[in-house]
């Protein structure tokens, strides 16, 4: 076992992980973000997305070891009027809402990387995250709209 200092939206956590440990994991049952979740546990549905300077990891394939010192941001530590969560609550975007935080912050990283993407560009930086509810139009309908929203 070995203690590792993880910055979790904003706040450092000091935890207690092995070498097997996932972030998902230790995200979830050691900092408390219930919005990682786990939905195939091979990285191929999204559900598990976080941000990691900046950046999605596919949480459930991450050791955690390997986060020492970085920054992971989780649904729960965007702005209560983050443009993309709004955006996606007045497209109604969510249906049982499992997947959403994954993308969310998938959303997010795209908007920071371009913000002003094509439609074509939306589908493609969302093609690893599965919707099982079926509401792909809403959400990538929700990334144009933040985007146009966006005063950048």
């Amino acid at each position: 076992m070995k203690q590792i200092t993880l910055t979790v939206n904003g706040t450092q956590h000091r935890i207690t992980v092995d070498e097997s440990t996932l972030l998902l994991d230790a995200l979830r049952e050691q900092v408390g973000c219930f919005s990682v979740r786990e939905g195939c546990g091979v990285g191929a549905c999204g559900a598990c997305t976080v941000l990691v300077d900046g950046m999605s990891v596919s949480s459930c394939l991450a050791l955690a070891l390997r986060y020492e010192g970085t920054e992971v941001t989780t649904v729960e530590g965007l702005d209560e009027n983050d443009p993309v969560v709004n955006a996606f609550v007045d497209c109604d975007a969510a249906q049982c809402g499992y997947c959403i935080p994954g993308f969310v912050l998938m959303s997010c990283e795209l908007l920071a990387e371009n913000p002003r993407p094509t439609a074509e560009q939306i589908t493609d930086h969302l093609e690893g995250n599965i919707c099982r509810c079926g509401t792909y139009p809403e959400i990538r309908k929700a990334v144009a709209t933040a985007a146009e929203r966006n005063p950048s």
